[in-house]
């Protein structure tokens, strides 16, 4: 039988494999096992979502976390290629731009094992980020580069991709395939808007998490003063990073406003259904945002996918209080028409047959 081994580490990450994971499931015909690098550690930001979305269980977790992040990578490279020699994997699949991401195809590319990269093409052209640092690296390695919109697929073709030995194709997002298959239960298996005593639209979610912003003080005063001005008109909830919390903590930085701990993926679904509208600097969120019809105020200096702001579903406002607030009211989210289609239908199963042509040939 054929062998995939799925690297994750992040809470995205999960939410992905878990699509993936199914359909793999269901076909038979490839046995795919997971590696959990731990770089996620936080129990409500790792082992909740396994638990909750039937993904198999690991069978690896390495438990890499809370290190620099030449020390974090270089740990996962070292334990990864030790998991492949013995695995022997025909492929080894890697989402998004995380240190699991590249210390993963990493350690396949050295072992000359075919490596797909998930969300290829990505650019946020910061190469400040060490996410950026990441995708750039391994869409360079990687044998499939599976994208998902049409900028990503332009912006591989702009940095002459076409003349490297791999393969780029257009699959779509396939987060919007897991927003679209557990939203079915998410109502059903989440009481958090009882639990936080909140009512469909009558909140703001927002998240704080990229270094950019928590590392830089400054910056993150001016992101939860914007967040306090805010609340006195509609509550903010703010599941809170525990990297955030811990920095919050350190500065004795109390925000006015109601922060939670992090969540399981039915509980953010549920919050993302019934928010007024999203604050973040995810990436991933900005398009969670978008598939639950909900306009995003994102507090980074750009962002990977451009398709949302261009078609007015998101703003760009940094970490200025002042845009942050002017962003907020200047729009009216529940007059937006979010009918446009930007990300495709049925990416899992693209990204699937794709993989098996890969191993075939």
């Amino acid at each position: 039988m054929k062998k995939i081994v799925t690297i994750l580490g992040a809470r995205p990450q999960f939410v992905k494999g878990a699509v993936l994971s199914r359909i793999i499931s269901r076909h038979n015909v490839v046995n795919e096992v997971i590696v959990h690098t731990g770089q996620h550690f936080d129990k409500n930001m790792s082992d909740v979502f396994f638990q909750e979305m039937n993904i198999p269980k690991p069978k690896y977790n390495l438990a890499i976390n809370s290190l620099s992040h030449g020390a974090m990578t270089g740990k996962m490279l070292e334990k990864i290629e030790a998991i492949l020699l013995d695995e022997k994997p025909d492929v080894v699949v890697v989402y998004g731009d995380t240190n699991s991401t590249i210390a993963g195809a990493l350690a396949a590319k050295k072992l000359h094992i075919k490596i797909v990269h998930i969300e290829a093409g990505l650019r946020s052209f910061n190469m400040l980020m060490p996410e950026e640092i990441n995708r750039i690296l391994t869409d360079r390695i990687a044998n499939l580069l599976s994208c998902p919109t049409n900028t990503a697929v332009q912006n591989l073709k702009n940095e002459g991709f076409q003349n490297f030995e791999n393969k780029i194709e257009k699959h779509g997002d396939i987060m919007k395939d897991a927003v679209t298959y557990y939203s079915q239960f998410s109502e059903e298996k989440s009481s958090i808007l009882k639990d936080l005593g909140v009512k469909s639209s009558s909140f703001v979610l927002a998240t704080i998490h990229r270094e950019e912003n928590t590392n830089d003080i400054k910056k993150l005063r001016n992101i939860f003063e914007a967040l306090e001005n805010i609340h006195q008109e509609k509550e903010v909830v703010v599941p809170l990073h525990p990297r955030t919390k811990k920095i919050l903590q350190e500065h004795h930085i109390s925000p006015k406003i109601k922060c939670i701990e992090p969540v399981g993926y039915f509980d953010m679904l549920e919050l993302l259904k019934h928010c007024y509208l999203v604050i973040t600097d995810s990436g991933g969120l900005q398009k969670e945002a978008f598939f639950n019809k909900k306009y995003t105020i994102i507090v980074r200096e750009e962002t990977e996918w451009l398709e949302l702001v261009e078609n007015n579903f998101a703003i760009i406002v940094g970490n200025d209080f002042n845009k942050i607030n002017e962003a907020y009211q200047a729009v009216n989210p529940l007059k937006i028409d979010f009918t446009k289609e930007l990300y495709g239908d049925n990416v899992g199963e693209k990204i699937y047959k794709s993989i098996i042509t890969l191993i075939d040939n």
